[in-house]
């Protein structure tokens, strides 16, 4: 049995989002292929994640709290760790990701936890696990010549690499606010291609 760890990163509903219209319909189909596998949800807005802070910054740093796996500083990177794929929906902010997926991974990327230290450099702690990035964005950013400004895909793909995780792909449902565009049928299209790869994630 696999866990799969959904992190959404909108403070829209379900409903109103494009990103998680697409996003539940992967988690639903993943949830009728892999009847066996656990899945939890993790809504970033209603965990109240905030920006690491001073005293945040120095309990990471003591050897003591990183044992207390319900700490609120570390318990994060540990159920990062203990999970096996991930989920990640979050739209296109200003090129990159929402800030409180940022504030996220600030608490996930942990020396000790997900990645070490070596006299070589750093260790990736996360190897073979998988990961898909569920985003919705106004304009197309796969081609010239906005594909350079892209920062959010290619930053979560970095950190994740960086914490060992090499097998991630990504649905972007893209060219919503562009004018003239079937919206409706983007979004559907989006939805179809997320079911056929919940079946086999």
């Amino acid at each position: 049995m696999d866990t799969l760890l959904y992190v959404k990163g909108n403070p829209k509903s379900d409903e109103e989002s494009s990103t998680f219209r697409v996003s539940e319909s992967f988690i639903e189909t993943y949830r009728e292929y892999h009847p066996e596998d656990e899945i939890v949800i993790l809504d970033l807005y209603r965990e109240g994640i905030k920006p690491l802070d001073e005293n945040d910054i120095k309990d990471i740093f003591r050897p003591e709290i990183k044992k207390q796996r319900d700490h609120h500083i570390v318990k994060y990177a540990y159920q990062f760790k203990d999970s096996d794929k991930y989920v990640f929906a979050a739209p296109m902010w200003n090129f990159s990701i929402p800030s409180i997926l940022k504030a996220y991974i600030d608490y996930i990327a942990m020396a000790g936890i997900t990645f070490r230290y070596t006299a070589n450099g750093s260790v990736g702690l996360c190897q073979g696990k998988k990961a898909i990035h569920i985003t919705a964005r106004g304009g197309v950013y796969t081609e010239s010549p906005f594909v350079e400004k892209e920062m959010g895909d290619s930053y979560l793909r970095n950190i994740l690499s960086f914490m060992g995780i090499e097998d991630v792909d990504t649905i972007a449902i893209q060219g919503l606010n562009m004018t003239g565009v079937d919206r409706e049928g983007i979004i559907n299209k989006a939805i179809e291609e997320a079911r056929e790869r919940a079946k086999f994630f």
